[in-house]
């Protein structure tokens, strides 16, 4: 992409993945970032009238309800946003004859074998969240040129909001910290996830689903010793718990962790877990 090149918009701008879109992509697109007060992705309407009016190229949704839990109580509205904006999304950008970039997870899967999960695999999610996310993933191919990329356990936000946020900043206070040993993930770096979109567009890549993670598997407890040794930090501090233990309103995946096998195979390989976590504190502000 060049400078005076192709429209872009950008739904959900204001969130960590939306950020490091727009930061990615800026140089070589028109990018017209959007926040929840710009545009109501579950206003059909008001979405075909945005879309009408710049008539983008590509279309990348970082809107999304997040709260795990809180989709157990909030089911309308997880699904209005997880859900049936995507196809609104989708449809606009059809019309449009853009291509659609759209974030999903890897709570569409049940997480019960302990194995890598690919693209091929069935999704069985067990939560109202991973529910309405997979009914994204469905509606979200109405738009013809789509990419569907699940990634899992985001960090790299400028805010520090991640749950890497959180063991970095309790590491450096000397709290105490319990992290399950038993719940292994791939976590996604939002840089790497960028990048990962930036390259599949360009490239023009075949439409499909794509897990969009960073290299290599490790458990919270796993990730948590690993930052104590980047920040030169005791990591007794972390206290080891299980899933089961814990009393949580949305069911998680166990074995969470996501094959990324598919996009290296696309031209996109992904760098280790460790690399792009280096690669994040070395920059994250104190």
């Amino acid at each position: 992409m060049s400078a005076g090149g192709p429209t872009l918009i950008v739904t959900g701008a204001e969130g960590q993945m939306g950020r490091a879109i727009v930061e990615r992509f800026a140089a070589g697109a028109e990018v017209l970032a959007l926040g929840r007060r710009d545009l109501d992705i579950t206003d059909a309407a008001a979405v075909a009238e945005v879309f009408g009016r710049h008539r983008p190229d590509v279309v990348i949704n970082c809107a999304a309800f997040t709260d795990v839990d809180g989709a157990e109580e909030r089911q309308a509205d997880a699904l209005a946003a997880n859900g049936l904006a995507p196809g609104i999304l989708a449809r606009a950008a059809e019309a449009a004859g853009a291509t659609l970039v759209h974030f999903s997870t890897d709570f569409v899967f049940a997480g019960k074998d302990d194995r890598t999960w690919t693209e091929a695999d069935a999704p069985e999610p067990q939560s109202v969240y991973g529910q309405s996310k997979l009914v994204g993933e469905w509606l979200a191919r109405d738009c013809r040129r789509h990419y569907i990329l699940r990634v899992e356990s985001l960090f790299g936000g400028p805010r520090g909001r991640s749950t890497i946020d959180r063991i970095a900043g309790g590491l450096r206070e000397g709290r105490e910290m319990k992290l399950f040993h038993d719940r292994t993930v791939t976590p996604s770096f939002t840089v790497d996830v960028a990048e990962a979109a930036h390259t599949l567009i360009v490239r023009d890549a075949a439409p499909g689903v794509y897990h969009c993670v960073n290299s290599g598997t490790t458990t919270w407890l796993g990730m948590g010793r690993h930052i104590a040794r980047l920040m030169g930090l005791d990591d007794r501090l972390l206290v080891p718990v299980s899933v089961g233990d814990v009393r949580l309103k949305a069911a998680r995946p166990q074995f969470a962790a996501l094959s990324n096998r598919k996009l290296a195979d696309a031209g996109v390989p992904m760098p280790p877990w460790e690399d792009a976590l280096a690669r994040y504190l070395a920059r994250r502000p104190a």
